[in-house]
């Protein structure tokens, strides 16, 4: 009654394999598609696009990116924040080393000079596995922030060590600075996340995406069949990199706009994007927003109920919104270790086969 594939049938292989081959799942694609690109500019606010849209669009793409590498892949990384970093402070010395060049590009090149920086830190994965990786990856993301702390060429020699981002515009709407409107800064960002979740679903449906699978499901019995496990590893960091450079360059640029590089890239952020993955699901596209979106939501309802409607002081709501935070991981991982991408797999189905038993 609710969500049926009556009616649906397949005359190609092209239409039987598409991302949405049932007629309602495509449907509602559009329609969020349509909602996000024209009703939502329409009525967002600066603190709507500051406290949630924006943060909630940005660490998509780094869920994206670090997904790829430890959903699809099967690499642990915990130098997602020192990744950020390199992108971040990438697209800053493109913008001030080339004041005309447009801000997609640059977003673009720090993405690309991250996934160079990936692949580099990739090269222990083809030794090591596992704990071992993750200690490799962690020691990536103190060397990063600590080189974007001592060498004064990254912050163009500023005294204070922030850097700032220059005001830059796109189509004659300016999406960096301060006088950038929250519509023209959530249109630029949602249509580069929209061109990236497309493209990292065609990856990871493609003969690149199995070669990851495989790899990540037993890399010996792969190698066995063929697949180079030299090749499909370093290209799951470096598009994982670029995912995650194009995530630090908005973070940065669009969306903070002035960063000091152990405030805003630390290993807290590791952490947190490795926890949107826990919670969405890995290996999904559809978990890593799902992630992003419960991670973000979470702070901001627990900050408004007990600061707001509870009147608690704001470093007591601080501490239980980690203690929170940290028990809704735990209970994900016990109960549902596919996180909720497995959840709103098994609605679905549910909803197929009602009213009748599952």
């Amino acid at each position: 009654m609710f969500y049926r594939e009556a009616g649906d049938f397949k005359t190609s292989y092209a239409a039987d394999s598409q991302t949405f081959p049932i007629r309602l799942d495509r449907w509602g694609y559009m329609v969020t598609l349509a909602v996000a690109f024209i009703v939502v500019p329409l009525f967002i606010s600066d603190y709507w696009a500051n406290a949630i849209l924006l943060p909630f669009l940005i660490w998509a793409i780094a869920s994206l990116g670090l997904n790829i590498l430890s959903g699809y892949c099967g690499q642990i990384s915990l130098g997602t924040g020192g990744f950020m970093a390199v992108g971040a402070y990438s697209s800053y010395k493109l913008m001030t080393a080339f004041p005309d060049l447009n801000i997609l590009f640059v977003v673009i090149l720090s993405g690309l000079i991250t996934a160079v920086v990936g692949i580099l830190f990739g090269l222990p994965s083809l030794r090591i596995k596992g704990f071992y990786l993750a200690v490799a990856t962690l020691a990536a993301q103190f060397f990063l922030v600590w080189l974007f702390n001592k060498v004064p060429w990254f912050y163009n020699n500023s005294a204070s060590g922030q850097i700032s981002t220059p005001t830059r515009s796109i189509f004659g709407y300016e999406v960096t600075g301060a006088t950038a409107h929250s519509e023209a800064k959530y249109l630029f960002i949602l249509a580069i996340v929209f061109v990236l979740a497309v493209m990292a679903r065609n990856l990871t449906r493609g003969r690149i995406g199995r070669s990851w699978m495989a790899i990540r499901d037993m890399d010996i019995a792969a190698e066995i069949i063929g697949v180079n496990p030299l090749v499909t590893k370093l290209t799951a960091f470096a598009v994982s990199s670029f995912y995650i450079g194009i995530a630090g360059a908005l973070f940065f640029s669009v969306y903070l706009g002035a960063v000091e590089v152990g405030e805003a890239f630390g290993i807290q952020k590791s952490f947190l994007v490795q926890f949107m993955i826990i919670i969405g699901g890995l290996g999904t596209i559809f978990g890593s927003f799902a992630g992003a979106a419960f991670m973000v939501l979470l702070p901001v309802l627990l900050k408004n109920i007990m600061v707001g409607q509870l009147g608690w002081a704001t470093d007591i709501a601080a501490h239980f919104e980690f203690v929170i935070v940290g028990g809704l991981i735990i209970l994900f991982l016990i109960l549902e270790p596919h996180g909720l991408a497995q959840l709103w797999r098994l609605l679905k189905e549910k909803l197929r086969l009602w009213p009748f038993p599952h």
